[in-house]
């Protein structure tokens, strides 16, 4: 189902400037009282909106893994913040500067078949995990969808995890999903991919650096029922949902538990 944008302080208790979202050096980050992703009313809802698209293959027959997915989404809104045509005077910059100037929607669609090879065809990037392959476009006006991605479908995009995922691993940060809102993978989708966003702001320019040259690794879990009010008052970046589709405004539903140790941020546990 359509997964649209969600809010959150990008460090709460913190009044240290955020990294950008767009290259490193390009231009300052958002406070957490000033941050796109922030769920009070602020002059981002009188700009013009933008979103960022995002389109899921799921074949009939072989349908990726959830977890698979819903990391390989994540790390696709990383390529694209990491790409040089999203910066300075690159081609994609000024639409994602309007994006970023705005509310930080994303929305994820899924394609099959022909459907998939005309999404590949739009300037875009394919970023694959272990069989899930999702690409990513620059955003795009809110009710200016290029006409080959407004047609795909926003529902069925549940997908379920054939096995139950491993333990994260200890050298890459992890995005912790709410263990109870049932939500769809699509909606999931785009709120990792908001977590992970969270995330590059948080980094230095070296880090960044070294987390690309790594090749964005991350992983992402449902939260343990026990251990999620725990994870949403530890003091983490959070994402907030704002309420345009499947929930109710205001529930935290990401904790992004990536701290800094070395040159990769490594997970946070409470």
């Amino acid at each position: 189902m359509t997964s649209t944008e969600t809010t959150g302080p990008v460090d709460p208790g913190s009044s240290r400037t955020s990294g950008t979202s767009g290259a490193p050096g390009d231009r300052p980050g958002p406070t957490s009282a000033d941050s796109p992703f922030h769920h009070e009313e602020t002059d981002r809802d009188a700009a013009p909106q933008f979103v960022l698209p995002l389109v899921a293959r799921m074949e009939r027959a072989e349908p990726p893994a959830r977890t698979d997915a819903l990391e390989t989404a994540a790390r696709a809104v990383l390529v694209l913040l990491s790409d040089e045509r999203a910066h300075g005077t690159g081609e994609w910059a000024e639409a994602v500067r309007d994006w970023e100037d705005a509310r930080i929607r994303k929305v994820v669609r899924r394609a099959r078949g022909a459907e998939w090879r005309r999404a590949e065809a739009l300037p875009g990037i394919t970023v694959t995990g272990r069989h899930a392959e999702v690409r990513v476009f620059p955003p795009v006006p809110l009710d200016g969808w290029p006409k080959d991605l407004a047609r795909l479908q926003v529902s069925g995009t549940e997908l379920d995890d054939p096995e139950p995922p491993a333990a994260p691993a200890a050298d890459r940060p992890v995005l912790w999903l709410h263990p109870g809102l049932g939500m769809s993978t699509g909606k999931e989708m785009a709120q990792v991919g908001h977590g992970a966003q969270l995330a590059w702001w948080e980094l230095s320019d070296d880090e960044r650096a070294a987390w690309r040259a790594a090749g964005l690794p991350l992983s992402v879990r449902s939260a343990e029922p026990s251990a999620w009010e725990a994870l949403t008052h530890s003091g983490l970046p959070v994402v907030r949902d704002a309420g345009f589709t499947e929930i109710a405004p205001g529930p935290t539903v990401v904790v992004e538990g990536a701290h800094r140790v070395g040159s990769l941020p490594r997970v946070r546990q409470p």
